[in-house]
């Protein structure tokens, strides 16, 4: 073995080698996963949840490239488009609380299926969820260095309740999990790629010589693409930041770990002086780009809110701002506003102390039915929409982040700190909003990192390269048993999931707990 053989094992662990079931497994995962997330796509056939803000901004984009008041009252407006009738806008500005870039793509399937056409408008959030699972399987093959792990990734974040659900609703937060994936998977991409050249480079240098300086690790196209996907997530909902932030100092902390590995001498501040700043302009600087773009539509019009904002108030805001820009100050000003103090009571909104037990899960929709209506054939029956995570992963998921945390701080293993960077950028940040109307379907953001960490404790179970025939044998029978206890839970909420009209005493029976109801 070359030296340069020696670091790039040391750099980068075990690289699975099948390379085509590294692609046809996950990909299969995946095909099923969005199999069942387009299946009766339209159903209901009506506005659920948030769908009636953001399924109406969509379209009033598409057709005026800005998001327009609905003339008369939301829920005037909600009778008039579920009736068909689209016809709904006013021609004055709305003030919308989120950047605009997920409303474009459910935006982008009412235009190409039609805004009347349930599917149409949650076509984009099904694409993306279907995506997610493709990418949360190619990177769990990479960061674990199986094609098996990869396909468990898959397989669980294919049937994780939340997940399904957000999946087959056309709001913003599955369009925010997805970027903040995407942008993860390219992190990992590149920590692959620049630990690979930083082992042929060190290579080939005599064994023996002190590294003062490491070398510059190259134009590293895979972390632009991260910080195009997080800018992108971040125009989608603010929360987006934090996935920036968070997954901006892990790669720095990456790069500072493989100089240290290789022997450089002064890593800490070639980390921070060398491939901090280029680190900082490929993932804050395009992100902040990005915003900016996705703002195009109310830039280029002349009725957005608060487009004319300064003729009607002289001599207010940032003076030495242009007009257009001060404008555009305000209406952030007015959207921080709004979103960090909303606290109107609702009946499902729930504390994050609570969500990764599953305390108080979020009903998108909910309605009863009598004998005839819509494959009713008994007295009474239920079409729902409840977001449940699947327990298995959710209650297993809370022991795995603690095994993590151990594997991260004790054994310094990257691989449980990833998991949790996710979990921390996802879910950490709301336990500073308490006093916000927050729901627990904010949790699909993160899932993803959930489903690693629970994927890194299978992986434990299993047991290296090294174990006995017996102790794989185990593991396997293991991992098969809780997977299989997964997919039963999530068809037997599958009708919860999917608005299937059941009879009422089944709906009951699935409100295993009375905080569900």
């Amino acid at each position: 073995m070359t030296r340069t053989d020696e670091l790039r094992a040391r750099l980068l662990g075990t690289t699975p080698t099948d390379r085509v079931w590294g692609w046809v497994g996950p990909l299969l995962v995946a095909a099923i996963g969005g199999f069942l997330r387009f299946w009766n796509l339209g159903r209901p056939d009506s506005l659920v949840f948030d769908e009636t803000y953001y399924v109406k901004q969509g379209w009033s984009l598409v057709e005026h490239g800005v998001e327009l008041r609905v003339a008369g009252t939301n829920e005037d407006a909600d009778k008039l488009w579920n009736a068909g009738n689209v016809k709904v806008f006013s021609d004055q500005g709305d003030m919308v609380v989120h950047p605009p870039v997920g409303k474009w793509l459910i935006g982008a399937g009412e235009w190409l299926f039609g805004p009347t056409n349930a599917f149409g408008w949650r076509f984009a959030v099904a694409v993306l969820g279907t995506l997610s699972i493709l990418v949360v399987g190619r990177v769990a093959r990479r960061m674990f260095g199986s094609t098996a792990l990869g396909c468990v990734a898959a397989l669980l974040l294919a049937v994780e309740g939340t997940h399904f659900a957000l999946s087959r609703t056309g709001i913003l937060d599955m369009v925010v999990s997805f970027f903040a994936l995407a942008g993860f998977a390219a992190l990992v991409v590149d920590r692959d790629r620049s630990r690979e050249k930083l082992a042929r480079v060190v290579g080939r240098r005599a064994p023996g010589v002190p590294l003062t300086r490491g070398p510059w690790l190259g134009v590293r196209p895979w972390r632009w693409l991260a910080g195009l996907s997080l800018g992108l997530c971040v125009s989608t909902k603010w929360s987006g930041l934090f996935f920036l932030a968070v997954f901006g100092l892990m790669t720095v902390l990456w790069d500072m770990g493989a100089r240290r590995a290789v022997g450089v001498r002064s890593w800490v501040r070639e980390g921070l002086l060398k491939d901090g700043p280029y680190a900082a302009v490929q993932l804050v600087v395009t992100s902040a780009v990005v915003y900016v773009l996705s703002w195009s539509g109310w830039f280029a019009s002349s009725n957005g809110y608060h487009r004319r904002w300064d003729t009607f108030h002289p001599g207010e805001g940032i003076q030495w701002l242009p007009a257009v820009l001060r404008n555009w100050v305000k209406y952030h000003q007015d959207m921080w506003q709004f979103n960090t103090t909303l606290s109107t009571p609702h009946s499902y909104s729930s504390n994050p102390w609570g969500w990764m037990i599953q305390a108080r899960p979020t009903s998108f929709f909910y309605e009863g039915k009598n004998r005839g209506q819509e494959s009713c054939d008994v007295d009474a029956c239920s079409q729902a929409v409840h977001t449940i995570g699947t327990v298995s992963l959710w209650w297993a998921g809370i022991v795995a982040l603690l095994v993590c945390a151990f594997f991260w701080v004790v054994r310094r293993d990257w691989r449980a700190g990833a998991a949790l960077a996710g979990v921390v950028a996802g879910y950490a940040p709301w336990f500073l909003y308490q006093h916000r109307t927050i729901y627990a379907f904010y949790t699909v953001a993160f899932v993803p990192y959930v489903v690693l960490a629970v994927t890194f404790c299978l992986g434990l179970v299993l047991g290296g390269r090294a174990a006995s025939r017996e102790r794989r044998l185990v593991g396997v029978l293991v991992v098969g048993a809780y997977l299989l206890v997964t997919i039963g839970l999530f068809a037997w909420f599958y009708p919860l999931y999917s608005g299937e009209v059941v009879p009422y005493e089944h709906w009951r029976r699935l409100m295993w707990f009375p905080s569900w109801i």
